[in-house]
């Protein structure tokens, strides 16, 4: 089992430009299969909200919810960087509150930083997290949280003024002491400029090459159907794998295939034993 990464292996990554692998999971066997496979880092999203809740997006998604799936990825991959996603409502009243929350990720879930989305907005609860000793990733671009100020799902940066707004906005997070920045849904050009202009490592979901990409897992397997980004790319269809198994399932049961005599117990003591218990109950 490979040793788990810290912060300083991050940042020794970018300075050698090397990438990272990031990719989201939600519960026990998914973060045991990242492990397993090597993969560096593990977000434990507020994407929940729509991948396993079944959400029609992140806002309802509320901070019991993300303790309890960071503590089953906590299980699941002991040996990995694993990122707590501060939900809705977490941290945007007051820096009290921001700390408050993300003392609970530490503490209660054990993950080893917290992810909030924002920038400039945002800068305090940012220096406030990180003044209380925890370690933040910014998030900036395509906010999910704020996406209906952003009208919509919609990737930004696209033209001068927006970019120049995302360029301050990757500024105030790593002047607000965030240790890394997720940049999504933002042209190459612009994640590029960015990953050049900040000394901290600047990951990438949609935003092109940066210091390392993260996917959303139930994207990457063909786990979720309701709709597909138009950055994903899937390396697998689970989604029509299970769908299959459990039409097999169903017909084998309905015809009576299922289970047969290799799915069941057998009895310990001769069948004889038991009709004359049996006889007893009559």
């Amino acid at each position: 089992m490979a040793k788990k990464k810290t912060i300083v292996d991050f940042i020794k990554l970018k300075n050698e430009g090397k990438q990272v692998t990031w990719v989201t999971a939600y519960d026990y066997p998914m973060a045991s299969f990242a492990e397993q496979a090597g993969i560096d880092m593990i977000l434990v999203g507020d994407s929940l909200g729509m991948v396993v809740l079944g959400y029609d997006g992140t806002n309802p998604v509320t901070m019991d919810d993300c303790l309890s799936h960071c503590q089953a990825v906590r299980r699941g991959a002991p040996n990995t960087w694993i990122v707590g996603d501060m939900p809705f409502m977490s941290y945007q009243v007051s820096d009290e509150d921001a700390v408050f929350n993300a003392g609970r990720f530490i503490k209660e879930a054990g993950v080893d930083c917290v992810k909030l989305e924002g920038g400039v907005r945002v800068a305090g609860r940012i220096r406030a997290i990180a003044d209380a000793g925890i370690l933040v990733i910014g998030h900036i671009g395509l906010t999910p949280q704020s996406s209906g100020q952003l009208g919509g799902f919609k990737a930004q940066g696209r033209d001068v003024k927006n970019a120049r707004l995302l360029i301050e906005d990757a500024l105030a997070v790593q002047e607000a002491g965030a240790y890394a920045l997720l940049v999504e849904a933002v042209p190459p050009e612009v994640t590029k400029f960015i990953q050049q202009k900040l000394e901290i490592p600047v990951y990438s979901i949609g935003a092109g090459p940066a210091d390392g990409q993260l996917v959303i897992c139930g994207d990457m397997l063909g786990l979720f159907q309701a709709f597909t980004p138009k950055f994903v790319k899937k390396y697998a269809n689970v989604a029509e794998i299970e769908i299959n198994a459990f039409k097999q399932y169903a017909e084998e049961v309905r015809k009576g295939e299922f289970p047969t005599n290799d799915h069941v117990y057998h009895i310990a003591e001769p069948i004889e034993e038991f009709v004359k218990m049996f006889r007893e109950f009559d």
